[in-house]
């Protein structure tokens, strides 16, 4: 049985007659601006459908009235914003006097920019949900925009970063031309200027140990995070105890025109190399498909899909590769080697001195920063091969360099660096 009252809810709004006369005057107003005051086509055709949009509303009024949450009033606000050439958004808000502080309508809709390029680094994902979401590549292999390519820089540190002014002279008027992404230890807030190009750059971190899975979990998760801009081509990891050694331009041209990556990858026989190959890994990784190499490295965007879609190969690393195996240092340069080789020149870009022996590289402070020393870390005694041709421009970033460096460091950029 259905009662009066039901009756009278599903029953048409009887609307007065001065109600009906102003919807039918302000969409005779709405048609006048069509014919006389639309200044061309693409107006037209936004005025003809805000027209087809406001019947639609007027039959849905007349319908149900409990259903209307666009009043008269709301109409004629709608008009008066096509009058004076504003911007009409929508909303996805149920509550319409919300909508109509400003006399407009204002909408939330998605904006392909923020899905491409996104601006807010800081997120809630979990390393699961991050690394799905950035491995989606998609099958439109055109870009429906104009895209840059851009060089992320990965800056993986436990805390400041000492040498960033030398970074932000480098970086200085190039800023639609690269990415900058910092991984610190949780907490850690990077105190700069918000007018410094490291402003807002920290991605969620986690903690950090050397020598086990979780530097390589670090290095995956800054990776991902570059690879959600679409137009972040190459990418370098990089610490703060990194220096560029050549100017922004070389090093941009040097990457975006590289037909190969540059990640070291080769096969030491000794117990520092294949001495570290436990054989539960087999048969997915033989030990003649082992590979070391330096964690800094530098890819490109199709190869950082590939690394962080990875399940199978990274979880035999996360439980066989314990000290002295260092997955940091044998994961990526062997899993390249296993389907990637053709693309990798098996070098790094990254220079850095094992003269000293031990299980670091040498330090290098203000006493060791000259402008002869410089030179001979740009100028590479022995070839190397660049897009199979040779040259003697090797690397192209350094490190390591304590804080005390930075101040002649500054002093020698411009002379001897180019920047």
């Amino acid at each position: 049985m259905i009662n009066n009252s039901q009756k009278r809810k599903n029953m048409p709004r009887n609307y007065t007659k001065l109600e009906k006369q102003e919807l039918e005057t302000t969409q005779q107003q709405l048609q006048g601006y069509f014919k006389k005051d639309a200044p061309s086509k693409i107006t037209k055709l936004a005025v003809l459908f805000l027209i087809f949009i406001a019947g639609l509303v007027t039959g849905l009024l007349s319908s149900s009235s409990h259903r209307s949450t666009l009043t008269l009033q709301n109409y004629n606000n709608l008009y008066a914003a096509v009058k004076r050439g504003q911007t009409i958004t929508t909303s996805t808000s149920s509550s319409a006097s919300s909508r109509n502080n400003d006399n407009s309508l204002n909408f939330d809709c998605k904006n392909i920019d923020n899905l491409v390029h996104p601006k807010e680094l800081n997120h809630n994902l979990s390393d699961e949900e991050l690394l799905w979401r950035a491995s989606m590549v998609p099958k439109v292999v055109e870009y429906p925009f104009k895209r840059v390519p851009k060089v992320a820089f990965m800056f993986l540190t436990r805390g400041p970063l000492p040498l960033l002014p030398l970074w932000e002279r480098f970086f200085k008027g190039y800023e639609q031309y690269y990415s900058i992404y910092v991984h610190t230890i949780p907490g850690f807030v990077l105190e700069v200027s918000p007018d410094s190009v490291f402003f807002g750059r920290q991605i969620p971190s986690k903690e950090v140990s050397w020598g086990n899975v979780s530097l390589a979990d670090a290095e995956k998760r800054l990776l991902a995070n570059a690879l959600l801009d679409f137009s972040n081509e190459r990418f370098v990891l990089l610490s703060e105890s990194c220096i560029p050694i050549y100017n922004f331009q070389t090093v941009y041209k040097y990457l975006t025109e590289s037909t190969h990556t540059f990640v070291e990858s080769y096969d030491d026989p000794t117990r520092f190399g294949r001495g570290r190959y436990d054989r539960h890994m087999r048969p997915s990784i033989m030990i003649d498909q082992w590979r070391k190499g330096a964690q800094w490295f530098e890819i490109n965007r199709a190869l950082g899909i590939e690394i962080i879609s990875d399940y199978k190969y990274y979880d035999l690393f996360r439980k066989y590769c314990h000290p002295p195996c260092f997955p940091d240092e044998h994961y990526i340069p062997t899993y390249l080697n296993i389907f990637h080789a053709p693309f990798n020149s098996n070098r790094t870009l990254t220079k850095v001195d094992w003269s000293l022996g031990g299980p670091h590289p040498t330090t290098f402070v203000r006493e060791n920063i000259t402008e002869g020393f410089i030179q001979n870390i740009r100028n590479n005694k022995k070839k190397c091969l660049y897009n199979s041709k040779s040259t003697t421009v090797c690397y192209l970033f350094a490190r390591k360099f304590a804080p005390s460096a930075l101040e002649p460091l500054l002093d020698l950029s411009s002379k001897v660096m180019g920047f």
